[in-house]
């Protein structure tokens, strides 16, 4: 595939996204938008199930990521436990280094595929505050990927890169280059060097709530296309820029 054609792809790409945020704003101004209702008792086994320093690897569909590191694994966060409640951290494109709750986290994943890695042990007192401590010094820093194939850091962050840098910081791991670590590498050298017990693979799907039905004909028809645009695009930007 020539340059030149590539450089088309990507533009009319990047056109299609700008059209897709430009018709969420404009069709949640004429009806609300179908929502996704994530399964509530999955969502609380993977709560219940995480402690300080679990790792929650994605099967999400990016092909980029799927093709470029031959493996499911799609992205990665991390959890920490705030007092009664347990939050995820992790780098996500278009959003960059955050945290929320693990329950809006996974919320926001639905419909996903989640497998779970547990510490082999539990994480001592010091060892959680310094994770914590790295993982609140990076929010706010953008993502970025770009930089995974040079091996070079720059002034963003991938997911993998931002929590191998977390484990590295309490001596959990030793990497050479954590911008070169990939969700999938990052999960066979976890498990290779017995740091982390492989858990269960979690189904959390997701129901979309229906929406009022159309008055008329025409509206129906108005309505429908925007929909059908709306999950094109959408399922379009999971693929192609992980979103």
């Amino acid at each position: 595939m020539n340059s030149a054609f590539m450089k088309i792809l990507i533009a009319a790409f990047v056109f299609a996204t700008a059209s897709l945020n430009a018709a969420k704003t404009s069709f949640a101004d004429e009806r609300a938008t179908p929502g996704v209702i994530a399964d509530a008792k999955v969502i609380a086994d993977i709560i219940d199930s995480c402690e300080n320093g679990s790792l929650l690897f994605s099967q999400g569909d990016c092909l980029a990521v799927r093709c470029y590191t031959n493996s499911p694994y799609t992205h990665v966060g991390i959890v920490i436990e705030e007092g009664d409640q347990k939050i995820a951290y992790d780098s996500m494109n278009g959003v960059g280094v955050r945290k929320m709750s693990l329950e809006d986290y996974l919320t926001t994943q639905a419909p996903d595929t989640v497998h779970a890695f547990h510490p082999i042990r539990k994480l001592n007192r010091s060892e959680v505050s310094e994770l914590r401590e790295h993982l609140e010094s990076q929010l706010g820093r953008p993502y970025s990927v770009k930089h995974h194939i040079t091996g070079k850091r720059n002034a963003g962050l991938h997911c993998s890169e931002y929590v191998t840098d977390a484990l590295v910081s309490i001596d959990w791991l030793k990497v050479s280059n954590p911008p070169r670590v990939s969700p999938a590498s990052l999960a066979e050298g976890i498990e290779h060097n017995s740091i982390y017990l492989v858990g269960p693979v979690y189904e959390v799907p997701a129901e979309i709530q229906p929406i009022p039905e159309p008055d008329g004909f025409c509206e129906r028809m108005w309505v429908d296309m925007k929909l059908c645009t709306l999950q094109c695009c959408s399922k379009l930007s999971g693929w192609i820029l992980c979103r």
